[in-house]
């Protein structure tokens, strides 16, 4: 009786064991890429799904966005400048059997494609535009990487230019540059301002021409101004000096006095 039960107990753990490892059960974000006996079958999932043991190969593909963080590349840009660059990429698999059928391993396929593209975009520009236009590189690398990928079944989500870190000769530069360019405003400023000033010292000008009593009391004005320091000495020019000299004599007297 005990033989007749282990001979029946043997085929029957043999067909469980089959139909357990047969039983498989991918989540809603991932699908099974099955070939049978080597040759494509099907794409199967989310849920419980039977395979064949021995028979067919499962393989289980994520289709959530995955994140790759593109190792720090030594970029030479356009003028000559060595500067290291860190990107984020985004991407998630759109057709899983492409993703297996048409490269070996599309994750790894995919970082590497990604660090020689930085390296190529970002060695055609200068670095001004390197690190003034980021958000129009970023468009330009994932539309590339988009475009080399679309045959891997692969669709890039995104790509960000995370860090530019620039040689201490090069910040240095930089700094030189701007100190330049704030200084650059300031004598534009000031030239704008001697400008506006002249223009209105010439309407000045025209309206004192007509008389002429009014430009010399405005000189006497400005020398009256002047007398309130008593540690200065003006001397005019023309054939007026020795009236003018009395005047200012006479008003240094007359503030001395108050």
């Amino acid at each position: 009786m005990v033989d007749v039960l282990s001979v029946g107990f043997v085929p029957l753990l043999i067909v469980l064991l089959i139909v357990y490892q047969g039983i498989r059960i991918p989540r809603e974000y991932e699908r099974l890429v099955v070939f049978r006996l080597g040759r494509y079958s099907g794409i199967k999932g989310p849920g419980i799904t039977i395979i064949i043991p021995v028979i067919d190969k499962a393989m289980t593909i994520d289709l959530r966005i995955v994140t790759i963080d593109v190792q720090k590349q030594a970029v030479i840009t356009k003028d000559n400048v060595t500067v290291d660059v860190d990107a984020v990429l985004y991407y998630r698999v759109v057709d899983p059997d492409r993703a297996v059928i048409q490269v070996e391993n599309f994750r790894v396929a995919t970082s590497l494609l990604a660090q020689t593209t930085l390296r190529d975009v970002l060695g055609e520009i200068e670095l001004d535009e390197l690190l003034s236009k980021r958000e129009e590189l970023n468009v330009k690398l994932q539309e590339i990487l988009d475009r080399q990928t679309d045959p891997w079944g692969i669709k890039v989500t995104a790509v960000t230019l995370r860090d530019v870190s620039l040689p201490e000769s090069m910040l240095r530069a930089i700094a030189k540059q701007a100190e330049a360019e704030r200084e650059k405003r300031s004598r534009i400023i000031l030239a704008e301002g001697e400008f506006q000033a002249s223009a209105r010292m010439v309407e000045a000008a025209k309206l004192y021409q007509p008389a002429p009593v009014a430009i010399k009391l405005r000189e006497l004005q400005t020398l009256a101004e002047i007398a309130r320091e008593k540690n200065m000495i003006v001397v005019t020019s023309g054939g007026e000096v020795g009236e003018a000299t009395g005047a200012v004599a006479g008003l240094t007297k007359a503030f001395g006095e108050r």
